[in-house]
């Protein structure tokens, strides 16, 4: 299991918002650069953080900025729209076990709980961090 970089590009998107407001117009191409992606992949993840409610984006001569504090902007929130997880479920149960067999007749049971409380613990980390706690870092480095 892995999460795709589509969680990564949008932190990396966010502190640029964040580092470069007062110096640059944000754009998908200001953003490509840092990030060394496609501006095509820039302009879908600004899309879905927008949907989120977590930047704005001005057509134009605007670009892009945050909609929130960055104390208010959690990584599970980032996590939540940028991911593309079905039903809210971090994993993906295979369809059909087999119900013949004593395995794939309990497995569900077996597993189901466990995997719920797995994500849980995850999204209860994510929501433990902030954007503010990336920007405080990332002041140490720059």
């Amino acid at each position: 299991m892995q999460i795709s970089s589509r969680f990564t590009i949008a932190i990396h998107m966010l502190a640029c918002m964040e580092t470069f407001k007062e110096t640059y117009k944000i754009t998908s191409d200001f953003l490509s650069a840092s990030i060394n992606v496609n501006p095509v992949i820039i302009r879908k993840i600004l899309s879905q953080l927008r949907e989120a409610g977590l930047i704005e984006v001005k057509r134009g001569t605007g670009g892009a900025s945050l909609k929130k504090p960055m104390e208010e902007i959690t990584f599970l929130d980032v996590y939540r729209a940028v991911e593309c997880i079905g039903e809210n479920m971090l994993f993906h149960f295979h369809e059909n076990p087999n119900p013949d067999c004593p395995v794939g007749r309990n497995i569900h049971n077996i597993l189901d709980d466990r995997l719920i409380r797995v994500q849980e613990a995850m999204e209860r980390e994510l929501e433990s961090i902030t954007l503010a706690d990336v920007m405080g870092d990332l002041k140490k480095y720059i």
